[in-house]
């Protein structure tokens, strides 16, 4: 049955660009809670000229390796040849800025959300537009480019996210799911498209600096989740599958960030749901019932892929620095003759930090490896601190990076449940989630709010995306939210852990000695 949704094309295939992997996933169309196969490939970023960055023949080899896998995987598991498939929709890492010329040349390397260069550019913007413009967005890109007087202004013709890219690479349209397109530029809550009266407050800002320079002209087509979206060309079936076995006209769904997969993926796009991502970065997003009273820096205002409003909080560092200490117990396993593999390190780690101390011991970690807005970091330093009378155990030590993997995403986050922001569950999902409970219930005590994780909690953002790219074949489904609650999540099963009032209390007690602490950090960017 398998083999005959993939020979007919009743299949969805979401490929998503992440920080350290790009991944493709196929799912049946019919029940998009069946993966027929994966694939993926691994890649890093590279810090050049100070940039945090990738290049764009990096971009293309990851992508054609991760298809290869997944068709390979597809021969693998059903025996039969991938040539066609339903719809397909693609994802990647939000923000950032890819400015190319008239003839699609692109102007200078490719800036992702990582690099922390556009301070005065979000202040300034921030402050016109009455509302919190953070540094990784396109448009603070676009605007410190004019205040810096960076040469290649002039010759300018489109800006487009990485998703934006790759997609009109494959189709041929200029177009971008409006959740992506939340973080280039403000959305209209009412249109659900660019905000007109701020498009031109921005073109009144750089008039001087850069005549002639009109945004509007630059920016992507916003498109809606279940619009079409293009269809792959010839020249696209080639980029994607050099084997030529692949067939053009396969349908797309808007391109989208991978926030918005990562709501789609935890069924997080009602008002009063919420979910939590946590891989490279970690974030939260929270579907608002109305607008905040107030801007605040550590909130975000983006969208759902339908363009409902959201508050996210935003944290450029995540799970690497506790991958790095997994890695680093991996090493000692194998040399002391007893070999584990990452996911049994990962195992034993997390099921020790279950039997830590409530508040980790007195132990403090950070885990920015790279520059952290939220705390007004511009740049990172992994740090792991003690005083003497501290409980240093393996047990206290795991915690406490579990805790500092959630310390700066709470601090966001007690400003919304300052603001009177109500959510009755967050849902979470990423790699750290397969050891079931562990992160979840740290996550739970982080935030006081139940946490609820499910069957494809580890499949993430590219099974979002799929799921979206199915969502194209559903005509009768009226809504997002109505085809992911008939169609995805009519039998999900859960599991959600409430926080315990002993691990609320020692969190709470070890975020107080993290916000103190973060002179440490400061004092360590300065020096080293």
């Amino acid at each position: 049955m398998s083999a005959e949704a993939v020979t007919a094309g009743r299949t969805a295939l979401g490929v998503e660009l992440g920080s350290t992997r790009i991944k493709a996933c196929l799912v049946d169309a019919d029940d998009p809670t069946r993966v027929l196969a994966v694939g993926s490939h691994a890649w890093e970023n590279r810090f050049e000229g100070r940039i945090w960055t990738y290049s764009l023949d990096d971009v293309w080899e990851g992508v054609r390796s991760a298809y290869a896998d997944l068709a390979a995987d597809v021969e693998r598991r059903h025996g039969v040849v991938l040539e066609t498939i339903g719809a397909l929709g693609v994802s990647a890492m939000m923000h950032g800025y890819l400015a190319f010329d008239g003839e699609g040349e692109l102007l200078t390397p490719f800036r992702t959300w990582r690099n922390t260069t556009t301070g005065p550019a979000a202040e300034a913007l921030s402050t016109a537009f009455e509302q919190n413009i953070p540094l990784r967005w396109s448009v603070a890109h676009l605007y410190q480019a004019v205040l810096d007087g960076e040469p290649h202004l002039p010759e300018i013709r489109s800006l487009t996210t990485l998703a934006g890219y790759v997609h009109g690479q494959l189709t041929g349209e200029r177009v971008l799911g409006v959740g992506d397109a939340s973080g280039m530029f403000p959305i209209d809550p009412a249109t659900r498209d660019y905000d007109l009266r701020l498009v031109e407050t921005f073109d009144g800002m750089v008039a001087e600096a850069a005549p002639g320079l009109r945004i509007a002209e630059l920016l992507p087509r916003v498109l809606r989740a279940g619009e079409p979206a293009g269809a792959l060309t010839e020249a696209g079936a080639a980029r994607l599958d050099p084997t030529g076995r692949l067939l053009p006209g396969i349908p797309f769904c808007p391109p989208e960030g991978d926030a918005g997969t990562g709501m789609v993926a935890t069924n997080a796009v009602a008002p009063r749901t919420g979910n939590v991502s946590a891989g490279t970065s970690i974030f939260a997003m929270v579907v608002l019932e109305g607008a905040l009273a107030a801007a605040h820096h550590e909130i975000d205002i983006v969208t759902t892929p339908a363009g409902d409003p959201v508050a996210m909080v935003h944290c450029n560092n995540g799970a690497s620095e506790l991958a790095a200490w997994a890695g680093m117990f991996g090493d000692f396993a194998e040399r002391a003759g007893a070999p584990l593999s990452s996911d049994e390190v990962f195992e034993i780690l997390l099921r020790e930090a279950e039997q830590g101390d409530p508040d980790a011991g007195g132990l403090i970690a950070f885990n920015h490896l790279s520059g952290e807005p939220i705390v007004g970091l511009d740049e990172g330093r992994p740090l792991f601190v003690r005083t003497p009378d501290s409980r240093f155990t393996l047990a206290n030590a795991i915690r406490t990076q579990l805790y500092g993997m959630f310390g700066t995403l709470a601090l966001g986050m007690r400003v919304l449940s300052d603001e009177g922001v109500t959510i009755d569950r967050m849902f979470a999902h990423g790699g750290v989630f397969r050891t079931a409970g562990v992160a979840q219930r740290f996550l739970a005590a982080a935030i006081d709010t139940p946490v609820a994780v499910g069957e494809t909690a580890s499949e993430g953002g590219p099974w979002g995306m799929a799921v979206l790219a199915a969502q194209l074949l559903h005509a009768d489904a009226a809504t997002l939210s109505d085809y992911l609650d008939r169609h995805v999540f009519a039998d999900a099963k859960t599991v959600t852990v409430d926080p315990r009032p002993e691990d609320v209390a020692g969190f709470a007690r070890f975020l107080v000695r993290y916000e103190a602490a973060l002179a440490v950090e400061r004092a360590a960017v300065a020096a080293l």
